[in-house]
């Protein structure tokens, strides 16, 4: 057993090792108190297109003095942060979203005050940060987190993940923060699919210990529950586990540690396990999958919320095309632009594996290049390489040879990636960042004119949490390309088979939605731009009145136009969705906050604070306050978010009585006439198994027709 457990710590030290930093209590570096992470729970509903994530903590303070505790935890690119509330008194009290700087000015305050007061706010782009006051000496204090994100499907396959590794970008917090990631008493993760369409299959790549349960062809349930102790039940689910990663590893044939080497981190491991049993630690995301049943239609879906009928209402819209584009038959040329600065120390085994794979599938009448770059770009290659083993070979081992340091000139990495490209064949460049550029050219419009010189079109895997979201999604968006998020805890061969078969086929350029007959404004995404095969198109926006209207998807594929059309009703009234609120909110604010990107004023500052503060969203501007009831009402703060949140917990209550709802609203009058693309092309299967950590980002030219 002792074997196993070598092999399990070294696989564990080895993926423990990819994240320099994780969700967790934070304290300072030169501080000797800390507190306990006791309880971590997370309860998960995806229903209706949208996921509801929500996060309770409990935190205990063993010393003989209140503390504040501070906790640190990424949120996915696309989720809302719209309700956090603390525990005073026993009794939950819910925040409301106040400007960031009079939130964080009355925190300080009342803490000063020894009274109790919560914030969450938004760290830039890379992580929210929660601090709680008091936590009292030798007692525990409860906090909640709710958010909010869509769930759209990928070529039948859906994906939640809920990120706990921190992505290291952030050199200013490594340097001053230590992050405590041990749960020691209990953690708990609760997940609930209820899908409108039939659900093949649910799978979790890297927790085998999770139970997965089918309630029903539109339901399934996953569970982890994990308690700090050692008993006997628990040592045998250990040994288990430990038994089936040895076997992972010894595949991997990860063997650089020689025996010394293993039996010196084996025991050091083992030791400090025995002296410090944990429920759970929070360094490795959680990531769900499932896969709708193969052969459904093409379809277009409707979801509303208008509770007042004399008043607007929202909507959300989802376009899910039929499977009638033209497959790709031409060889390429491929351009790989890889970073390996210093923020990359923890994702380049991925970045490896990632091209090897890439490398390994090409066709005899295919050439690449590899770029590297951190302070400068230069090539690894000779120009353009013809695909032949021995080349792929070599120059797979010229990279294995490469160690990330220094900084990341991004701009660089970019314009030489474009250089030489030759217009007379197809040509895929693979670019593998995090986004985070601190040297040479960093400004957005930079990149954007830079793309704006070349025919291109950019796809783009993100590396790892806390990665430039802002700048890396907007940039493949608006070449006309898309951008994916991949975490080391993905199933990682399922994951680069999926952005590959997005590239099999033509795609549909130009892309607009059209609405008459009934009254729609505030469009969310203003901007389309392209749809590839198996790429759903979700639309929200408010709507006027009800009634019939035809809905148009309007597009052009090589050149000649295509239209797919229908007719579709909106209700008079609806309240079982006023989540829709927080997600059109959210999804205009990113528009905004794009339109920054190329001028930059206090206008569209001012317009984000405003739909924040009216729909309780925490953002760069705004940041969720909690307080007494009595301190709400002495600063004036209306108890706004409050209401809201109420409203959503009864009508999540409501839907969780009754049957699953499918929301289909072109059944009579079908918009697509073929059955919409599957993983695998006729339902083939995901890679379900534990793979290890590789990557495939694609950033693909054509010719614009």
């Amino acid at each position: 057993m002792k074997s196993f457990n070598r092999f399990l710590i070294i696989f564990s030290t080895f993926i423990i090792s990819m994240a320099s930093q994780a969700a967790g209590l934070l304290t300072p570096k030169d501080s000797s108190s800390s507190l306990e992470l006791k309880e971590h729970h997370v309860n998960v509903v995806v229903e209706n297109g949208y996921a509801m994530t929500e996060v309770t903590q409990i935190f205990h303070n063993d010393k003989g003095a209140d503390q504040e505790a501070i906790y640190s935890f990424p949120v996915p690119e696309n989720g809302a942060v719209g309700e956090f509330s603390v525990w005073i008194d026993d009794k939950q009290v819910t925040g409301e979203v106040v400007e960031k700087e009079k939130a964080r000015q009355i925190y300080e305050q009342e803490k000063a005050n020894g009274n109790h007061a919560g914030l969450t706010e938004q760290k830039e782009y890379k992580t929210f940060e929660t601090s709680v006051y008091p936590v009292r000496a030798n007692q525990d204090t409860k906090i909640q987190l709710r958010y909010y994100q869509p769930a759209e499907i990928d070529l039948g396959v859906g994906r939640w993940i809920y990120q706990l590794e921190d992505g290291g970008v952030d050199e200013e917090a490594l340097a001053f923060w230590d992050t405590n990631t041990r749960v020691t008493k209990a953690f708990s993760l609760s997940f609930l699919l209820r899908s409108g369409y039939p659900v093949e299959a649910v799978r979790l790549p890297n927790h085998p210990q999770a139970q997965i349960t089918q309630l029903n062809a539109n339901e399934w349930k996953v569970s982890i529950r994990k308690s700090g102790n050692n008993s006997a039940k628990s040592q045998a689910n250990n040994d288990k586990v430990s038994d089936e990663l040895a076997t992972t590893y010894a595949e991997a044939n990860i063997d650089q540690l020689n025996k010394n080497q293993i039996d010196v981190l084996a025991e050091s491991n083992l030791s400090s396990q025995a002296t410090a049993p944990e429920a759970f630690r929070l360094d490795q995301d959680l990531v769900v999958y499932w896969k709708l049943k193969a052969g459904l239609p093409g379809s277009i879906d409707l979801l509303t919320y208008r509770p007042d009928p004399s008043k607007k209402g929202t909507f959300m819209m989802t376009f899910t095309p039929g499977d009638d584009l033209e497959k790709i038959t031409r060889g390429s040329d491929w351009v790989f632009v890889l970073d390996i600065s210093g923020s990359m120390t923890g994702k380049f085994s991925s970045l490896s594996e990632g091209v090897s794979r890439s490398l390994q599938k090409m066709r005899a009448e295919d050439r690449f290049r590899i770029i590297l770059f951190n302070d400068n770009a230069q090539e690894l290659t000779s120009g353009y390489e013809n695909a032949s083993r021995e080349n792929i070979s070599h120059y797979l081992s010229k990279l294995s040879q490469v160690s990330p340091d220094k900084g990341t000139n991004l701009y660089a990495g970019i314009e030489q990636g474009l250089s030489s490209l030759n217009s007379d064949r197809p040509t895929a460049i693979v670019l593998v960042t995090d986004g985070v550029a601190n040297i040479g050219n960093t400004k957005k419009e930079a990149f954007f004119k830079l793309l704006e010189k070349h025919d291109v079109r950019l796809f783009t895997f993100i590396m790892g949490n806390s990665a430039n979201t802002p700048l890396l999604e907007p940039l493949a968006r608006r070449s006309g390309g898309f951008a994916l998020s991949v975490s080391n805890a993905d199933d990682i061969i399922g994951r680069v088979m999926l952005a590959s078969q997005r590239l099999t086929h033509k795609a549909y350029h130009d892309v607009e939605v059209n609405v008459d007959g009934v009254k729609v404004s505030d469009f969310t995404p203003e901007y389309i731009g392209n749809l590839y095969r198996g790429q759903q198109l979700v639309i929200m926006g408010h709507y006027w009145k009800s009634g019939p209207a035809k809905v148009e998807l309007k597009a052009k594929l090589s050149g000649q136009p295509k239209s797919y059309s229908t007719n579709i009703e909106f209700p008079g009234q609806t309240v079982q969705n006023p989540e829709l609120e927080r997600l059109w909110a959210f999804a205009k604010i990113k528009d905004l906050d794009e339109r920054m990107s190329d001028f930059e004023d206090q206008d569209h500052k001012n317009a984000i604070k405003e739909i924040a503060l009216e729909y309780g969203l925490v953002t760069d501007y705004t940041s969720m306050l909690v307080l007494r009831e009595e301190q709400f009402q002495s600063y004036n703060i209306d108890r706004i978010n409050k209401v809201r949140v109420e409203r959503e917990q009864n009508a999540r209550q409501v839907r969780s009585t009754q049957p699953v709802k499918n929301n289909r609203a072109d059944k009579s009058q079908p918009a697509f006439q073929h059955s919409r693309p599957s993983f695998g092309g006729g339902g083939g299967s995901f890679g379900w198994g534990i793979g290890f950590l590789s990557l495939l980002v694609l950033f693909t030219r054509e010719k614009k027709k």
